[in-house]
C-alpha cells in the first residue's frame, strides 16, 4: 500500500481546516453577542483547561488505535462549533463551543504530526519533516489569509452571521477529506526507547500486533523519563511553549486592539492577512535557516523580537503597534517547524503522537498561566495592558534562555 497521498490529502484538509472567514470578525461578533474581554479570557481559559485534561489521552489513543480516527473525530466536531455559534447568545454556549474546539485540537494536534513524520518516514524521506510542516503551515497561512480577506468584506456587506455559514461549509468538506486518509504502521514497538539523538534511519519497521499492547501508563511512564533526560530538549519544547502563548494573544486579540485604533472593519482582513503572511518566510525557510544557524541562535531571536514587540504594543496605543505586531509574527514563523522538528527527530515512531501531545500540552499549561496575567491586566488597563504583561513574561523567559541555553544541542 502506497501512503504517498497522505500528504496531498493533509495539505487539502489543512486549507479547509483554515479557510474559515468567521475568525476574521470572531471577537466582534461574540462582543456583538454580549462576550466581554474577561469573559474571552474565561473561555481560553476553558479551552486550554480541556487540553490539559485531554491531550495525552488522545494523544496515547492516536498511538494506540489509529491517527486517522482522530483526526476524523476533529474535523467532526469542528463542524458542530460552527452550528452552535450561529445560535450562540448565552456564556455558556460560547464555552460549550470553546469545549468541543479543546477535543477537536486535542484529538489532531499530535495526530496530525505523526501521520505526516511516519508518512514520510515510510518513503524514507523524515529528513524533510521540517520541510513539509512548513509547507503545511504556509497552506494554513494561506488558506487562513484567503479566509480573512473575504471574510472582512463579507461582514462588511452583509453581517457577521454569514462568516460562519460559510465557515460551516468548509469545516464539512475538510471532514470529508480526514476520511479519505490512509492510516500508517507505527514504527517501532514501545519497548524500543526513543533516542536522544536525531534517528537516521530511514525507515522504522511496523509493531509486531501479536506483541503485548502497552498500558496508558507505560505511554506517560516512558514519556516522562525521556523527556527527564533530555533537558536540551526541554528548554527548546518550553522557548516554544512560552512564544506560541504570547502569539496566540495576538491571533485572539488583534481584533479589539485593531478596534480600540479605530480601524475601520473592512481593513481587518488585509491586517488578518498581514499577521499571517509574515510567518511565512518562517515556516518555509526553518530548515534552510538550520543550515546556516544553531537552535540557540534562532531561539534567542524568536524570544528577544517578542519581548521587545509586545514591549511596543503596550507603550505605544497608536497605529506604531501594529509594525510591532508583524515583526512578532516575522520571528515566530520559524518556531513550529524548530521545535516540532527537534522533537521529532528524537523520539521513536509507536510513542509519536504521545510526545507530541505532551509539547501541546504544555504549550496549554502555559497559556493558561499567561492567561490569568493577561486577562487581569486587559481588565484593569484594557489590550495594551494585557500585551504588556507579556512584554514581561518574554523578558523574564529572555534572561533564563540566555542563563541555560548551552544545554542545546546544535
Amino acid at each position: 500500500m502506497t501512503y504517498t497521498a497522505n500528504l496531498w490529502k493533509l495539505y487539502v484538509f489543512r486549507f479547509f481546516s483554515s479557510l474559515i472567514p468567521a475568525y476574521v470578525i470572531e471577537r466582534l461578533y461574540w462582543e456583538e453577542r454580549g462576550m466581554t474581554i474577561q469573559m474571552v479570557v474565561y473561555t481560553e481559559i476553558i479551552y486550554a483547561i480541556t487540553i490539559v485534561l485531554l491531550e495525552v489521552p488522545t494523544g496515547i489513543i492516536a498511538d494506540k488505535w489509529g491517527r486517522r480516527h482522530l483526526l476524523v473525530l476533529s474535523a467532526l466536531l469542528g463542524c458542530a462549533e460552527f452550528l452552535i455559534l450561529v445560535y450562540a447568545t448565552e456564556f455558556w454556549h460560547f464555552a460549550l463551543v470553546v469545549f468541543l474546539a479543546g477535543i477537536s485540537r486535542s484529538a489532531s494536534s499530535g495526530a496530525e504530526n505523526a501521520l505526516l513524520y511516519d508518512t514520510l518516514l515510510l518513503q524514507g524521506r523524515a529528513a524533510d519533516f521540517e520541510r513539509q510542516l512548513g509547507r503545511l503551515n504556509a497552506c494554513d497561512f494561506l488558506s487562513a489569509m484567503l479566509a480573512a480577506l473575504c471574510g472582512s468584506w463579507l461582514a462588511s456587506r452583509f453581517g457577521l452571521e454569514l462568516n460562519y455559514w460559510i465557515s460551516l461549509g468548509s469545516a464539512g468538506i475538510a471532514l470529508l477529506v480526514s476520511l479519505l486518509l490512509i492510516e500508517p504502521p507505527c514504527g517501532s514497538s514501545l519497548k524500543a526507547s526513543p533516542s536522544s539523538e536525531p534517528s537516521s534511519d530511514p525507515s522504522l519497521e511496523p509493531s509486531d500486533p501479536e506483541q503485548h499492547a502497552p498500558s496508558f501508563r507505560e505511554y506517560v511512564t516512558v514519556s516522562l523519563r525521556f523527556f527527564g533526560a533530555n533537558p536540551g530538549l526541554r528548554l527548546v519544547l518550553l522557548t516554544g511553549m512560552i512564544t506560541g502563548t504570547a502569539v496566540g494573544f495576538i491571533d485572539e486579540f488583534w481584533q479589539l486592539y485593531a478596534n480600540r485604533l479605530e480601524l475601520p472593519v473592512v481593513y481587518f482582513g488585509v491586517l488578518s492577512a498581514g499577521l499571517m503572511v509574515m510567518r511565512l518566510p518562517g515556516n518555509l525557510l526553518a530548515h534552510a535557516l538550520l543550515r546556516r544557524f544553531r537552535y540557540r541562535t534562532l531561539l534567542l531571536s524568536v524570544l528577544l523580537a517578542s519581548t521587545a514587540g509586545f514591549a511596543v504594543l503596550a507603550a505605544s496605543p497608536s497605529y506604531a503597534g501594529l509594525p510591532a505586531m508583524l515583526v512578532i509574527c516575522l520571528f515566530s514563523g520559524v518556531m513550529e517547524p524548530l521545535a516540532s522538528g527537534y522533537l521529532h527527530h528524537r523520539i521513536d515512531s509507536s510513542m509519536r503522537a504521545t510526545m507530541d501531545s505532551f509539547q501541546s500540552l504544555g504549550l496549554n499549561a502555559v497559556h493558561i498561566l499567561a492567561g490569568l496575567g493577561f486577562g487581569y491586566c486587559s481588565t484593569r488597563f484594557d489590550i495594551f495592558g494585557g500585551y504588556g504583561f507579556l512584554a514581561l513574561l518574554c523578558g523574564v523567559f529572555l534572561l533564563w534562555f540566555l542563563a541555560a541555553a548551552r544545554r542545546i544541542e546544535g
